[in-house]
């Protein structure tokens, strides 16, 4: 996938803390995999920077497969903040948007 915008990144950002605070999110490389894999994710964001890659080399094909909506982002320490997280993540699959939904369908066009 081409370097994301700003913009989009900014999206994606904002989907995740307001699926996070008011529908529900995945966070991590097994969770979010199993999430992808039941259906159940909406939209999947991977960070770039995982060490080694091959933790999480196999979501972005398995989100094609599923036709699941996925953003790389930069850093994991970013990616966990958004999470509410105070340690660094992986990934993250929004399985319940709240209300981000409509930005998650936003972004589900912007990236197909």
């Amino acid at each position: 996938m081409a370097e994301q915008s700003d913009e989009l990144l900014r999206k994606v950002y904002e989907a995740i803390e307001l699926a996070r605070k008011t529908g529900k999110i995945k966070k991590g490389t097994n969770e979010t995999t199993k999430a992808v894999e039941r259906g159940t994710a909406k939209l999947v964001v991977v960070a770039k920077d995982v060490n080694p890659p091959e933790i999480t080399m196999h979501i972005k094909p398995l989100c094609a497969e599923k036709k699941v909506p996925h953003v790389d982002t930069a850093t994991r320490e970013e990616l966990g903040v958004a999470a509410g997280l105070n340690v660094p993540t992986t990934s993250v699959a929004i399985v319940q948007e709240g209300e981000a939904a409509d930005i998650i369908k936003t972004l589900a066009k912007e990236l197909n």
